[in-house]
């Protein structure tokens, strides 16, 4: 598998809208608002944004000199008929940008669209449920053994061949379909239930694709947030895990040109995400270990947290995809399974490197 570094970059706006092509009664009908993120994601290429560090910047603005467009206005000023997906076009078609590989248009904190360049999208939905569970199969003393509890997050996401179409698959149906689960977990414990005895992030996505995919042919992924900083992602077949560790850096673009702020020391709290795919353990019912994530990423973190990132050894450049790619050399060993590094400098902003299955871009 190759490996791909794809530049990230989001920019909020707030609009109001009308989606006249909702059945009578659906309340997207009537004059309504949302404050709006929308994301890029490109493969850049090398020199695009005029030095190292550039990028994210310049993708940033990019994207914003379109949004503003849009910013406290009435989306049916712009496009007739303005879903999240037909917003993503809206911005497709605009945005000057080489390698783009995804727009998506975030319409809540919830929800949103992703369009790829062949007409793809990715419709996702988030819901909560508060459960208790433990995980029975660990060995003796693991933390999570104890009984105890969670907010779990759960994302579904639909993917389809779009074909001209408007809008993909409702956000009310998903809603619908999630409505029977949300009953059944929800201020429950989960080992009472059949088939969650060993209710481990990865069995429960198992779980939940076995009930949902018949139901919902365009199902692509779904999601589980455990803990806000850790999830599994299952497809029917691969299963994905992430953990994410945010560090605070200091740093210098010695590139930029003379003038340029960014040449002085400043910083950033960064955050990173890890991916890492590895087959499902029949005994254990999990793939990895978050805990054991986060501790074989601890060597490298303590190299990152409350330092000056021009001081790493072993790195020329302080940018973000330079730090990814230190990061993937550093990581190789401890962490065979990982496949895919997101590092954010700000919310939104970043850079993706990935040498396995891209996968779902996370909304965050």
């Amino acid at each position: 598998m190759s490996t791909s570094l794809y530049h990230v970059a989001a920019v909020p706006f707030e609009a109001a809208r009308k989606v006249e092509i909702r059945p009578e009664g659906h309340r997207a009908r009537r004059l309504h608002g949302h404050s709006f993120m929308a994301r890029v994601r490109a493969a850049l290429p090398e020199g695009w944004a005029g030095f190292a560090g550039g990028e994210t910047d310049q993708l940033r603005a990019a994207v914003e000199r379109q949004v503003k467009r849009l910013d406290y206005d009435l989306l049916n000023n712009h496009l007739p008929v303005p879903t999240d997906e037909n917003l993503a076009r809206w911005l497709g078609e605009r945005l000057d940008l080489p390698g783009v590989n995804a727009i998506g248009i975030q319409s809540t904190a919830h929800q949103g669209a992703d369009l790829d360049s062949d007409e793809h999208v990715h419709v996702w939905r988030r819901f909560r449920f508060e459960a208790a569970h433990r995980l029975p199969k660990v060995p003796q003393g693991h933390p999570c053994g104890r009984m105890h509890g969670h907010g779990f997050e759960i994302i579904l996401h639909a993917d389809q061949d779009l074909q001209g179409a408007d809008k993909g698959v409702d956000f009310s149906r998903l809603e619908s379909l999630w409505a029977p689960f949300h009953e059944q977990l929800h201020l429950a414990c989960m080992n009472d239930i059949e088939g969650l005895e060993n209710p481990t992030s990865e069995m429960l996505c198992g779980w939940l694709w076995a009930r949902l995919k018949p139901q919902l042919p365009e199902l692509s992924w779904i999601t589980v947030y455990e803990t806000a900083t850790a999830g599994c992602h299952f497809d029917g077949t691969h299963y994905r895990i992430w953990k994410e560790s945010r560090f605070e850096s200091a740093l210098q673009l010695v590139r930029a040109p003379d003038g340029d702020k960014r040449r002085r020391l400043h910083g950033h709290s960064y955050l990173a995400r890890l991916h890492l795919s590895a087959p499902l353990d029949e005994v254990l019912g999990w793939t990895v270990d978050y805990g054991e994530v986060k501790a074989l990423f601890q060597p490298a973190y303590r190299q990152l947290d409350h330092q000056a990132l021009n001081g790493l050894p072993g790195i020329q450049d302080t940018d973000v995809a330079s730090v990814l790619h230190w990061m993937r050399t550093r990581l190789a060993e401890a962490l065979p399974r990982l496949d895919r590094i997101d590092l954010y400098e700000t919310p939104g902003c970043g850079a993706v490197l990935s040498w396995g299955e891209l996968g779902p871009a996370l909304p965050v």
